[in-house]
């Protein structure tokens, strides 16, 4: 029995099954009813698993808890691993410490099991059926013993190396994911998700500096919905915050009783791991990897991988970030180029072109070919303004608008563009940046504003033209700033559709839609008009309004 005891215990790699199947092994050796090998942390000193046999489910869900290891026998295994044999637990003073909610026992036998030198656990056994246990089952459990914890090495070493295949992979994963080309939240997102995966915790979170000296968590990967957890702090001072800005990895064994943990999210997990993501001296961040409460401690090889892993991941964020640098110069560089080639070459000879044609208009006669010329040189000024504004869009950096006023201009339009459906075309005239100061800069921005949105409100829009024109002339004669805004939308019959050009004044009363729009878009002391142009296809309704805003400056 003891031959083949010896040999089945070696059978399987996978340490679980192992365990089990010893526990199972020396219960059936030596006929005892109940088994346990308890799994010793020797960081805490207490059993950190427990495998059983010979009880139901519900008595192992009545035992509840794993034993304190302590006091009682387990604890005295624990501090002095040498085999203990006992007749009548309940006549030793020692017998305390069993788990709760554990069957009756009166026999008791254990041994350790180490592994090279080292205790990995105690064996337990108790109430031998027929009665006490003998010498000769304390000499069958101990030579068991020995063998199994020749079975555990094995066992351990397959599953170190299975789990550093598996961090080394996910790593190697989470690494080219990060060299995609994905937004900065994205990547963050990528190693949370990856890191929690691989360590098989209840929740994987990226947490960064703030402002003030604290870290904020920016991403967030659970299991069920992260809740409230994106956006929780740790405020600056926590001795937390101490060890992790210093760049030192922080162990917690239970996050909802350690008092180093002061956010409101941790009573709701157990142990965690919170690793620094650090490359050339440089914090990126934190990332945590809390389990579920009263979940299963990390053990030494889960940290030393895991904080492999934060190194490894910490390394492809800054390489990510150079490659999205480089990228953005490069988008730079050739924004740059085109709109040096459109400046020196289409502009020039757009001009040009429109400069002959002027002089020919001149040179002919009134007529109809007059009329043609006149409107050539009027569609060239429009395209190099067009062309002009493109260019200094292209100056600026995709995701920034310009900061001088051309560039708030634009803003609008752009923000416009998104209910509309489709982009405005924006021209300037003068040196809007040089002469519209304020306040004649904010009323127009206001204007502007008003008229685009009085233009989606009409129907049958589909073309936008705003004209920004500096050192224009005035009514009055003055010198200021005019905002020619014109759609082609149609006009029902109350906006005036039925007349054309018709013209007010800012506040002068006027009772129709159109004129009230108008009237709303304009600043104080500017003027209006709303015109309608060539008839519609709809009961004779007019397309077309322009609203003319104009103030000195």
């Amino acid at each position: 029995m003891l031959l083949e005891a010896v040999l089945s215990v070696g059978t399987d790699l996978d340490l679980d099954t192992t365990l089990q199947h010893i526990v199972d092994t020396a219960a059936g050796l030596t006929d005892a009813r109940y088994g346990a090998l308890g799994v010793i942390d020797p960081e805490r000193g207490r059993l950190s698993d427990l495998y059983t046999c010979g009880m139901s489910e519900e008595e192992r869900e009545r035992i509840g808890r794993l034993p304190d290891g302590g006091t009682g026998i387990v604890g005295l295994l624990i501090r002095d691993p040498q085999p203990l044999l006992i007749d009548d637990l309940g006549a030793d003073p020692r017998s305390s410490g069993v788990p709760g909610g554990h069957p009756e026992m009166t026999t008791f036998l254990g041994v350790p099991v180490r592994v090279h030198t080292e205790v990995f656990g105690n064996l337990y056994l108790t109430e031998k059926r027929g009665g006490p246990f003998t010498d000769e089952d304390l000499a069958l459990l101990k030579m068991l013993a020995s063998q199994a914890g020749i079975a555990i090495g094995n066992a351990r070493l397959y599953e170190a190396a299975r789990l550093r295949e598996r961090w080394i992979e996910g790593a190697a994963a989470v690494t080219t994911a990060l060299l995609t080309g994905e937004s900065p939240e994205d990547a963050l997102m990528t190693v949370a998700e990856g890191a929690r995966v691989l360590a098989d915790a209840s929740a994987g979170v990226v947490l960064q500096p703030t402002e003030e000296g604290g870290m904020e968590i920016v991403a967030a990967s659970t299991v069920d919905d992260p809740g409230d957890i994106v956006g929780t702090t740790i405020a600056p001072g926590s001795p937390v915050l101490v060890q992790l800005l210093g760049g030192e990895p922080v162990f917690i064994e239970d996050s909802a009783t350690d008092p180093r943990m002061t956010t409101h999210v941790r009573t709701r997990f157990g142990p965690s791991m919170m690793l620094p993501l650090q490359s050339g001296g440089r914090l990126i961040g934190t990332l945590a990897l809390p389990r579920s409460l009263h979940g299963r401690p990390y053990t030494a090889v889960d940290r030393l991988l895991a904080s492999q892993f934060a190194s490894q991941a910490a390394l492809a964020l800054v390489l990510a970030d150079a490659q999205h640098n480089r990228e953005q110069l490069a988008v730079y560089e050739d924004r740059d180029r085109i709109a040096r080639d459109l400046h020196d070459l289409v502009v020039q000879r757009l001009f040009a072109t429109e400069m002959m044609l002027e002089s020919t208009r001149r040179r002919a006669a009134e007529g109809e070919a007059d009329e043609l010329l006149s409107r050539a040189v009027d569609e060239l000024d429009s395209t190099i303004q067009e062309v002009r504004t493109t260019i200094f869009a292209l100056q600026q950096p995709p995701a920034e608008a310009g900061t001088g006023f051309r560039g708030r201009v634009l803003k609008e339009a752009a923000g416009a563009a998104a209910l509309l459906g489709f982009q405005p075309s924006v021209q300037f005239r003068g040196a809007v940046d040089t002469l519209v100061r304020e306040p004649a800069d904010q009323q127009l921005l206001g204007a502007l504003r008003g008229a685009l949105a009085a233009a989606h409100r009409r129907s049958g829009v589909t073309a936008i033209t705003v004209v920004v024109e500096a050192a224009a002339r005035l009514e009055d004669g003055r010198t200021g700033v005019r905002l020619t805004v014109t759609d082609d939308g149609l006009r029902g019959r109350d906006e005036g559709g039925e007349g054309a050009g018709v013209r007010t004044a800012a506040g002068a009363g006027a009772q129709t839609r159109a004129r009230a729009e108008a009237r709303t878009a304009a600043g104080a002391g500017a003027q209006t008009e709303a015109g309608a142009g060539a008839e519609g296809s709809e009961s004779g309704r007019a397309r077309g309004t322009t609203v003319i805003w104009q103030a000195p400056c």
